[in-house]
């Protein structure tokens, strides 16, 4: 009783301060940075997902963007449909709104799961690296079916109904309440019993199924995971558009995603976050660039691998790091 309690309390807490520090940034920044900040937010929560099949399960995928894509328009399209019956249920106010939009979100992450459970369950039987052919190959399907798709708005995009497009619901607190949730989410899945699984999987299969371990089972959970967790970035990147176009969800996208968790340290939750948010700000601080901005990303990229090949923190978690430099700094004063 008194750990549920704690728990709450500490929910609670973190939902103050997120509501605190999406005051002030409201009240500090400028539209452009506040952007720059949601954007960091969201390619968080890309970074976090993929890192679980990428880095903790050892598969390769490479067509993120494709989850992404759909969890974008199904959340879009559900929350259109939505919002007039929760207006209707529950007026016109903060809670209707609040109600219809985290439902679509979960529509598109529902949406983006069945999917990525539909292109693992076949994929992930095998070994090596047939899972970034098939990702690959799926990611461009689903660009090429919503540009198609007229009832989508085809190659121009989904922008709703209104005119003005889909309704900003995408704030900073709803942007960094999922993060919280799914950081805690894929932490507490990776330190457990299955997430031991998933490292076992990633460093010998053959003798994680020797020792009895479901191996497809947990890979294709994993991947369903994953993927659901790109339709919630989906979603909210939906909303902060005002719309949803087949070009947001190129190839480039998927690329984007992979250099996140790559520049964080494989198999690393904390570099990840730190890869998410380096991305969406070194991208926009070479905005104004123009023609040599992906060449000067380039060559930042290159840079970083040579000097840290293994990524910001490798596989460790920052937390692990002060508790070394702190037991470091006890025997030094103990001697």
């Amino acid at each position: 009783m008194k750990r549920t309690l704690l728990r709450a309390a500490i929910f609670v807490a973190v939902l103050l301060v997120i509501y605190g520090l999406g005051v002030a940034c409201e009240a500090g920044f400028t539209e452009y940075v506040q952007r720059i900040v949601l954007l960091a937010g969201i390619n968080v929560i890309l970074a976090v997902g993929l890192n679980l099949i990428n880095g903790t399960t050892g598969q390769f995928s490479i067509g993120h963007a494709g989850f992404m894509a759909v969890g974008a328009y199904g959340a879009a399209y559900v929350g259109v449909q939505l919002a007039p019956v929760a207006h209707r249920a529950l007026g016109t106010g903060a809670v209707s709104n609040a109600f219809s939009f985290n439902l679509a979100l979960l529509a598109g992450a529902l949406f983006a799961g069945l999917s990525g459970l539909i292109v693992g369950l076949p994929s992930l039987r095998l070994r090596g690296d047939y899972l970034a052919v098939v990702t690959l190959g799926f990611g461009e399907i689903i660009r090429i079916l919503f540009n198609n798709a007229t009832f989508l708005g085809a190659a121009t995009g989904y922008f709703g109904d209104d005119p003005s497009g889909l309704p900003a619901y995408t704030t900073f607190f709803w942007v960094y309440a999922w993060v919280a949730l799914i950081v805690v989410l894929i932490h507490n899945l990776t330190f457990s019993q299955t997430g031991r699984s998933l490292t076992a999987i990633r460093e010998d299969e053959i003798a994680a199924e020797a020792m009895a371990t479901p191996t497809t089972r947990l890979k294709v959970t994993a991947f369903a995971i994953s993927a659901a967790t790109a339709g919630i970035a989906g979603g909210l990147f939906a909303h902060m558009q005002a719309g949803v176009r087949p070009e947001d969800f190129r190839f480039e996208k998927s690329i984007d995603m992979i250099v996140m968790i790559i520049v964080g340290g494989l198999g690393s939750i904390s570099g990840a976050i730190l890869g998410g948010i380096f991305v969406a700000v070194s991208l926009e601080l070479m905005r104004d660039l123009q023609q040599y901005r992906l060449v000067l990303y380039a060559l930042l990229l290159i840079v970083i691998m040579i000097v840290r090949p293994q990524g910001l923190l490798g596989r460790r978690e920052l937390y692990q790091l002060f508790r070394k430099r702190k037991a470091g700094s006890g025997l030094e004063s103990s001697r």
